[in-house]
């Protein structure tokens, strides 16, 4: 990688919204680390998008986030991606799925603040994005062992916007109200139309539009949905 890039750490890059973030950071002149359990998948998007590379890493697993970090270098944008979900009602789910959803969606965001923002802060800027979805705003039955983990993610985004803000760190919390236009989607709601969908590509668009907001006009929580959504 062009170690005069600027840097940005992705974290799970799978085909859909990670692998489009990291094409538009690659686009806006980034060098890009790219963070996913898939090591053939991320070898087949190092080898498409220039200036990347792909480190196999779960990130709920701080030791190993702390390695890959330390061999990539200091972040100026960071983009919490990786998501653990399971769907269930509280009487079906074996509570370690919640726990296990915890530690990706909500200890992993921790450990990533921990380890890059105070370089941010030393350099007097930085980014840190995170994605999530209507479940971190409202607990739906269907949704108890996914929905508390990503609430605990936005509170916890908040609290770091609110610390690192006044340090020239802008943390931003994007919610996804929307089926994201991949694969496994089409296929569970065939009878969909194509504006039904978010494309991956229109989502890697606001998080790059937050992580380059100006300063006097930072959001921290944003929202994007389809034109017809029902919200």
């Amino acid at each position: 990688m062009a170690a005069t890039k600027p840097l940005a750490l992705v974290t799970g890059v799978g085909p859909g919204t990670g692998a489009a973030v990291a094409r538009r950071f690659a686009q806006g002149g980034y060098r890009v680390a790219m963070l996913a359990r898939d090591a053939d998948r991320l070898a087949a998007l190092e080898a498409e998008i220039p200036d990347s590379i792909g480190l196999s890493c779960d990130v709920s697993d701080p030791a190993a986030l702390e390695r890959v970090i330390s061999q990539v270098g200091s972040p100026k944008v960071v983009v919490h991606n990786a998501v653990g979900g399971a769907f269930g009602s509280f009487r079906d789910i074996d509570p370690s799925l919640l726990q296990r959803n915890f530690e990706i969606n909500t200890m992993a965001l921790m450990h990533l603040a921990q380890l890059t923002t105070p370089a941010m802060v030393e350099a007097g800027e930085g980014a840190l994005i995170v994605t999530g979805n209507t479940s971190a705003q409202r607990g739906k039955a269907f949704f108890a062992g996914f929905a508390p983990t990503k609430a605990a993610q936005r509170i916890l985004a908040e609290s770091l916007a609110r610390d690192l803000g006044p340090k020239g760190v802008h943390v931003a919390y994007l919610i996804i109200d929307a089926a994201i236009d991949v694969p496994w989607q089409r296929e569970r709601l065939k009878d969909a139309a194509d504006d039904f969908f978010i494309s991956p590509t229109s989502i890697a668009a606001e998080v790059f539009h937050l992580a380059h907001q100006p300063r006097d006009a930072w959001s921290f929580l944003a929202e994007v949905r389809p034109f017809h959504e029902v919200w």
